[in-house]
């Protein structure tokens, strides 16, 4: 009984400390300002193009995902550090690069410009970037998901007469499926949250966390808190519900 005193002590402490910023939503910065259209717009704009993000992030990262559990182990650790590069870089360099990569002066953005695609500042290009941001968070969380999947329980599936695809729908997937939810919700937060990268390539259309800087240095801080209040209060129950569909099917 102690023990359980204990643990349950420490972890309603370290909950506490990591709940105080909220306290940071009662301060008192005056009258909170509504900015109607911009707020909506940064809201419809974060949202929808953050869906397609990771959409493509979960459907490009979920084979890759697999194909590394039975890669040999120096392709594997060597396709891991790739993938490591843009999970380690700072948005804003990563910004910057994105940006001179797709740009006039390469011949990939030079296509791109003579094709008439807009390789930044438009929807593609906040696309894009916000892949780049969450690919590397969803493939490593997803790997490791699979890679946790007994091996014996696939054998003994295939072993009864399941084909390999049916192997994976059947097998593979349920049992991953509390990881894979994991990783999207980090990719989601990772995507939706971009500041950084998205300032530099995609300052416009703005999403949510470039219009929370155009209010803060227009109006300061009351004209933050309505956009940021209904940033946490959308941004977070995804990954919460993810969790709790994953675990209640893993426990029922």
């Amino acid at each position: 009984m102690p023990k359980k005193w204990l643990r349950a002590l420490t972890l309603g402490v370290a909950a506490l400390i990591l709940l105080y910023p909220l306290w940071g939503l009662f301060a008192p910065v005056g009258t909170w300002q509504w900015r109607g259209s911009g707020t909506r717009h940064a809201l419809a704009t974060s949202f929808e193009l953050t869906g397609i993000a990771l959409a493509l992030v979960v459907l490009i990262g979920t084979p890759l995902a697999w194909s590394l559990r039975g890669a040999r182990r120096p392709l594997r650790l060597g396709f891991e550090a790739v993938v490591l590069l843009s999970v380690l870089m700072p948005p804003l360099a990563l910004g910057l690069l994105l940006t001179l990569a797709f740009g006039p002066t390469t011949g990939l953005g030079a296509l791109l410009l003579r094709l008439g695609v807009p390789v930044s500042n438009s929807p593609l290009a906040f696309v894009v970037t916000q892949v780049y941001a969450s690919f590397g968070y969803y493939l490593l969380g997803a790997a490791a998901a699979f890679e946790a999947v007994p091996r014996d329980l696939e054998e003994s599936a295939a072993l009864l007469g399941l084909r390999p695809w049916a192997v994976f729908l059947r097998v593979t997937l349920p049992l991953a499926r509390l990881g894979l939810a994991a990783a999207m919700s980090l990719a989601w937060v990772r995507a939706l949250g971009e500041f950084g990268a998205v300032m530099v390539t995609a300052y416009y259309p703005h999403g949510i966390p470039v219009q929370l800087w155009t209010n803060l240095q227009d109006s300061g801080l009351p004209a933050v808190m309505p956009l940021l209040m209904i940033f946490l209060l959308t941004a977070l129950p995804l990954p919460w519900i993810l969790r709790l569909l994953s675990d209640y099917r893993q426990h029922a």
